[in-house]
């Protein structure tokens, strides 16, 4: 089966919107990779799902962690190469096109509301229409399909 490719525009902060599904993600029993640009997002993203709801926990580790098997959510870096121990869902916060997309059953690319996010963005989009595969996009600020 092909991989869905859903495009969130217009995210107002990208790194909340990735605890979000990565929230509702644990909360349906699924696992999620999260795959940010760099170090210094990745330390902001981990301490964001620490601190996302005080009630509710978002099990979490970076991917080169012992338990990255174990945990349902886990925070990839696009300048480190390292494999994701599931492929139910990627969540792409880097501006690339993600190494081995392919092998996960949905790809969720959030997108900021500034031109250096959105350029990349629609290469990324243009690329993966190229592939034929399932494109359908949101808008992140009114959750409504476009």
């Amino acid at each position: 089966m092909a991989t869905r490719v859903q495009f969130y525009h217009n995210a107002e902060h990208p790194l909340a919107l990735a605890c979000e599904f990565a929230a509702r993600a644990v909360a349906g029993g699924r696992k999620i990779a999260l795959r940010v640009a760099d170090e210094p997002m990745a330390r902001e993203l981990d301490r964001m799902l620490w601190n996302f709801d005080p009630l509710e926990f978002v099990p979490h580790v970076m991917a080169d962690s012992p338990l990255a098997a174990e945990t349902p959510v886990v925070i990839g870096r696009a300048d480190a190469q390292q494999p994701w121990p599931e492929t139910d869902m990627l969540l792409n916060l880097a501006d690339d096109i993600p190494e081995g997309f392919e092998r996960f059953r949905m790809l969720v690319e959030i997108v900021g509301q500034s031109e250096t996010q959105k350029q990349p963005a629609r290469m990324r989009w243009k690329h993966y229409k190229q592939q034929d595969l399932r494109l359908q996009a949101f808008d992140a600020v009114r959750r409504e399909a476009l």
